[in-house]
């Protein structure tokens, strides 16, 4: 029997405020444990083993795009589906997941050849059994999300994310030097797999359609693309510069992208696997999703662009004294992504909702052009060293990924401009704070900088929630209206207005 979408809009705002509790309070843990281990491995390791970690990594995620060739995708989005939809997904993503762990494992001398770099070849082999393992739980996982199970995904994903935390330190103490990163990637993977069978109560059958496959696919081939495009554009500035300027400068350039961009996408994908299969639900009621989705954004705004906009300020103290001096030479490209990493959580949702209006064809003709325009600006950048390449990759993202929300809008038949006002208050409040720690800064020039930063963040911290309450007054609406909806039961739903 197909599972039959819900049809009660209490119960799916039930699922969507609870997912929300959860997503919310497992990534406190998570990102506390990710930050944790992050800050020990970097001042363990030096900017060549940092690099020489990332380079496999840059293969590895390639895989990734690849492992369940979107299906995973496909199965949120449709209405209903039947156990041979199932059944046939698990075992096309498992195939997939062989293919690719053979692949990278005969592939790795030709990569670390291609790098220059010999000593990437073990890891390259090691981190490939990495694509069979996840596959084995991706689509277990995939129906949890489209269940709206999130208190489930989200502990397990933590489970796995703290485990190889603790591995990863581990092998870092024991100078294993690139090993560390690799062990933390592989520990997380099994971790997390085992449990995920573990708590599924799903198995698959020994079953595989061609009509399920042709009807998954036909929604997944697009997506397949556009993830592809995705991959190209988020790793093509590691690999240009670990081709052309070396595993240190991969380094440096590494640590301030997991800094900055890493956390920036984290903020934006717990909220993903809330929505998307929401929105997903009411893929018919436009209406609804533009009301969500402008609200939505002003959230991310408010986290993201303070937080993002006072690095830039403090990046100088912060980086030395959480990282250690060895990454000094990080902080102007920490600044300059800063910037990347703002515009890119702002763009969140964006694909959701292209998805839940199947506009699967946009998305991959965006990232085309986007993919496009990313290389050619790193290729540009590599000129000029790493701050070249970040400083290149901030002006291609400021010109085309706003671009994004305008597509989001017209396949909700709204204005852009009920995006741009929901955003335009966290903005004006981050722009305040930035003035103030900045003056913070000058009038301790001569004080330690542990002291300064400690000011600097506890005065921007204070300066921004003063003029939130002023220029983002909807905020607190917001939360006074969840803790009521949480007591009291649900409202009723909100009517399309622009925010103000």
């Amino acid at each position: 029997m197909p599972d039959a979408p819900s049809q009660a809009v209490p119960d799916l705002r039930s699922r969507v405020l609870k997912g929300l509790v959860w997503v919310g309070a497992s990534q406190v843990g998570f990102q506390l444990t990710r930050a944790l281990v992050a800050i020990i491995i970097a001042r363990l390791l030096t900017p060549g083993e940092y690099g020489l970690a990332a380079l496999a990594i840059v293969f590895a995620s390639l895989v990734m795009v690849f492992s369940d060739l979107a299906i995973g995708a496909a199965l949120i989005q449709r209405k209903t589906l039947s156990e041979a939809d199932k059944s046939t997904a698990f075992w096309l993503t498992v195939a997939s997941g062989i293919f690719f762990t053979v692949l990278g494992v005969l592939g790795s001398g030709v990569i670390a050849s291609l790098y220059e770099e010999p000593d990437a070849r073990p890891l390259l082999m090691a981190l490939s059994s990495s694509f069979i393992i996840t596959a084995l739980g991706a689509t277990q996982l995939t129906l949890m999300l489209r269940d709206m199970d999130f208190r489930r995904t989200e502990l397990l994903t933590l489970a796995g994310t703290v485990a190889g935390g603790i591995l990863g330190v581990a092998v870092a103490v024991g100078d294993g030097g690139a090993w560390a990163i690799i062990t933390q990637q592989l520990t997380g993977a099994v971790v997390t797999t085992i449990l995920v069978w573990w708590q599924s109560s799903w198995r698959p059958r020994w079953q595989f359609s061609r009509a399920s496959l042709r009807d998954l696919g036909g929604f997944s081939a697009n997506m397949l693309g556009q993830r592809l495009c995705w991959y190209l554009q988020v790793n093509g500035d590691s690999f240009m510069i670990g081709r052309f300027l070396g595993t240190a400068a991969l380094g440096t350039y590494a640590v301030a992208y997991n800094t900055i961009l890493v956390p920036a996408s984290k903020l934006g994908g717990p909220l993903q696997r809330v929505f998307s299969p929401a929105f997903s639900r009411i893929q018919d009621e436009p209406e609804r999703i533009a009301a969500t989705w402008a609200r939505v954004a002003r959230l991310i705004a408010a986290v993201s662009v303070p937080a993002l906009a006072g690095l830039v300020v403090v990046a100088p103290d912060f980086v030395p004294l959480v990282l250690g001096e060895q990454w000094r030479g990080s902080v102007p490209v920490v600044q300059v992504l800063a910037w990347v990493g703002i515009v890119q959580a702002l763009q969140a949702l964006n694909m959701d909702v292209l998805m839940a209006r199947d506009r699967t064809a946009t998305m991959f003709r965006f990232a085309t052009v986007l993919t496009t325009c990313h290389l050619v600006a790193f290729a540009i950048g590599l000129h000029w060293g790493v701050v070249g390449v970040a400083t290149a990759y901030a002006i291609s993202t400021t010109l085309v990924e706003p671009g994004l929300t305008i597509l989001a809008s017209r396949a909700l038949g709204v204005s852009p401009m009920i995006y741009f006002r929901a955003v335009a208050g966290p903005f004006q409040a981050a722009l305040g704070m930035c003035a103030a720690v900045l003056g913070v800064r000058w009038a301790l020039v001569d004080a330690e900088p542990a002291l300064r930063l400690v000011a600097s963040i506890a005065v921007g911290v204070v300066v921004y929630a003063g003029l939130c309450a002023w220029r983002v007054p909807q905020l607190m609406d917001e939360v006074r209206g969840l803790l009521r909806r949480r007591r009291g039961g649900l409202a009723p739903a909100t009517p399309l207005a622009e925010p103000t």
